[in-house]
């Protein structure tokens, strides 16, 4: 009996383990099919998000620089050349302008030799040729020249345009002669200072200037004075004159000035007007060390440049007024620079050109 029993006890438990087996084998083979198909599907990848779009194009902020040149000469009217930006002080109708630019290294110039070949001058053109050499072989290489001949209003010509090549600039010397007609010396310096300041406009590393050798008599020119000073003010070219006056009349009337006295007084307003320098020679002998001190002149400056505080293109004339401090021992120093700028409303610059003479055949 109990054999029986424990036989029958043995098989159920061989039944109930096998049946566990069973049971655990088949769920563990289902689990794995709902793991299989349960398990996650791939995530969508989403479309990468728009490129950020940068306007990298150089913001661009339009602002008049006003280029001064500004020679400094002590009491001796010697010049001074060891100067620093900390020295100078610029006014703008009383106002203290912000300096941008400031250099005293030799800078290339443009510049024109304004000649006079009027009757008055006759006995001036050798020597006047001579000194324009002088001054011609001074240059550097990135210096450009011009030769403008001047006699009345009808002969004002361009003897040669801007080069650098000496030897062309001489020849043009060489070939000027004197002829009459009633001297325009008015519009010779108009056309010739609207020509130097609209010849490589832009390029504000570039000194300009006019030279000017005249007897300083005008008599049939088409433009005022008011309207050359109104074109000076405009530009940024230096005028230095030459003024052989000692041949006109000294006499003048009840209430006006002699031709003498009138001629010295314009050639002085310009070069005041322009920050330039005025010489009236004795004699022809002083040309040379004259067309010397020019050549120097042209080259100890020193250039500075300023951004406005009043932006205003209002076409008003503006005062400017630059200040040196003194040296050792209130050693008085003095700036020579041109008084002052018109700012001129955007399109009203002059437009008239110089006149070029043909060549014959033409």
């Amino acid at each position: 009996m109990k054999r029986s029993l424990l036989l029958v006890l043995s098989l159920v438990f061989l039944a109930f383990g096998s049946f566990t087996a069973y049971f655990s084998t088949t769920n563990a083979q289902t689990n794995d099919r709902q793991r299989v198909l349960k398990s996650p599907t791939p995530p969508v990848e989403e479309e990468p998000p728009p490129p950020i779009i940068v306007d990298d194009t150089p913001l661009i902020i339009k602002a008049e620089v006003v280029n001064l040149n500004v020679r400094v000469i002590d009491r001796n009217n010697r010049p001074i050349n060891t100067l620093s930006q900390n020295d100078f002080k610029v006014y703008e109708e009383s106002v203290l302008q912000p300096i941008e630019f400031f250099a005293r290294e030799e800078v290339p110039t443009n510049y024109s030799l304004v000649l006079d070949n009027s009757g008055s001058m006759r006995q001036q053109l050798e020597k006047v040729i001579e000194a324009g050499k002088i001054i011609i072989g001074t240059n550097r290489p990135d210096d450009e020249t011009s030769i403008v001949r001047f006699v009345s209003r009808d002969k004002i010509t361009i003897e040669r345009d801007f080069t650098d090549d000496r030897v062309e600039l001489e020849d043009a010397l060489d070939n000027l002669y004197v002829e009459g007609g009633k001297t325009a010396i008015i519009d010779a310096v108009y056309l010739a200072a609207e020509r130097v300041q609209n010849y490589e406009e832009g390029d504000d590393r570039k000194r300009k200037a006019l030279i000017l050798v005249s007897d300083g008599e005008d008599r049939d020119s088409y433009y005022s004075e008011e309207q050359l000073f109104e074109l000076l003010r405009e530009s940024d070219v230096q005028i230095y004159a030459v003024g052989f006056v000692n041949e006109l009349d000294k006499e003048g009337g009840f209430i006006s000035k002699s031709p003498q006295g009138k001629a010295k007084a314009f050639l002085e307003r310009i070069v005041k007007e322009t920050g330039g320098k005025v010489y009236f020679p004795n004699s022809l002998n002083e040309l040379p060390t004259i067309a010397k001190d020019i050549a120097s002149e042209l080259r100890t400056q020193y250039s500075i440049g300023y951004i406005p505080t009043n932006s205003d293109n209002d076409g008003s004339y503006r005062n400017i007024r630059v200040v040196v401090s003194d040296g050792p021992k209130n050693e008085k120093r003095i700036a020579i620079t041109r008084s002052g700028r018109k700012a001129v409303p955007d399109g009203s610059a002059p437009s008239f050109q110089t006149p070029v003479r043909k060549s014959k055949g033409q």
